[in-house]
């Protein structure tokens, strides 16, 4: 994605070709190695820029998105974000759908690129008319000049990650990578890095991070989509009560589940120890990599990706009277 001259033409040039850092003490009890995809170094500071561009890219080839069109999406917020950055660039109009479990800040951000945002309640089924999902589907029906980018069955998702993820986390280990460790939402990423990362070693194990909460683990483990696994949970970013067309579950070698609490101090972690300052989702990824130590051995080297950055979270896990009222302080 990023060119090789000395400055960008516009601010989507500059997505991609993030750092890879060594995890020196957090990661320090495991056997093996462990080293951190930091995909906060994207202009809008997330992993979700790359699908942003692409899936806008992919839909203009396409012809599913025209000139002065609106761009309409459910998303969680950093999805929101990289579409609104690559709108901005390309010149269109942005609605997006999220649900009321976000960050106060992911909704304030979207707004203050210019996208109007409508706030569903998440505790509903996906296919209940006041799911963020159903809204968003909605909405882009009755909206002229639109298209419904819908991340968790667009293929352009996952391709991103094959064509550029990927092949980044194998160039920056020297093709040494062992294992890939990643919370997994819409599925895009693990399976995008995962199918390239097996297709040059298939030795190399995906672990996926899930929620409690969520159906992901349990329908990969047996097949069966069972309802009584769903139920609302905190953590941002990962899990999901359906199943997106992104995953493919044949890549994935395990999942682990981590609880919101988990999640929450081992955010606060990664900042005490390493200086990161990272949002929900990596506490999520880096618990589930401790949780899977009985896997690594001295020789392995494994690669754990950090979605998005922390100030989309400071009135939550960085806020000690939010982390009290939960009961995780």
């Amino acid at each position: 994605m990023q060119i090789a001259m000395g400055y960008f033409n516009n601010l989507t040039e500059s997505i991609g070709n993030t750092p890879m850092v060594v995890l020196n003490n957090i990661a320090k009890d495991l056997p093996c190695k462990v080293w951190a995809k930091y995909e906060t170094f994207n202009p809008g500071n997330s992993v979700k820029d790359r699908i942003g561009l692409n899936m806008v890219l992919h839909a203009e080839e396409k012809g599913f998105l025209k000139p002065g069109g609106t761009i309409i999406e459910g998303t969680s917020g950093n999805t929101g974000m990289g579409l609104a950055i690559a709108a901005i660039a390309r010149g269109y109009k942005c609605i997006f759908v999220t649900s009321d479990k976000q960050s106060q800040e992911k909704v304030d951000i979207l707004k203050a690129f210019g996208a109007e945002v409508i706030v569903c309640p998440t505790n509903v089924e996906p296919d209940d008319p006041r799911s963020y999902y159903s809204v968003s589907k909605k909405l882009s029906e009755k909206t002229k000049n639109s298209w419904y980018v819908n991340q968790y069955d667009n293929p352009s998702n996952t391709m991103t990650h094959y064509e550029f993820t990927g092949p980044e986390i194998w160039d920056q280990t020297n093709g040494n990578v062992t294992h890939f460790v990643v919370g997994v939402g819409t599925g895009g990423t693990i399976s995008g890095v995962g199918k390239f990362l097996k297709e040059q070693n298939p030795n190399i194990k995906i672990w996926g991070v899930d929620a409690y909460g969520s159906v992901l683990k349990k329908y990969h483990e047996t097949g069966e989509f069972d309802k009584s696994e769903i139920y609302p949970y905190v953590t941002e970013g990962i899990g999901e009560d359906m199943i997106p067309k992104n995953i493919n579950f044949d890549i994935i070698d395990g999942f682990t589940k981590v609880t919101d609490k988990d999640a929450a101090i081992f955010c606060r972690e990664l900042l005490k120890k390493e200086g990161m300052f990272l949002g929900n989702s990596a506490g999520a990824a880096i618990k589930g990599v401790l949780q899977l130590k009985e896997n690594f051995k001295p020789e392995d080297l494994v690669v754990v990706l950090f979605h998005d950055h922390g100030s989309r979270y400071l009135k939550k896990i960085y806020n000690d009277d939010w982390m009290s009222k939960m009961g995780y302080m």
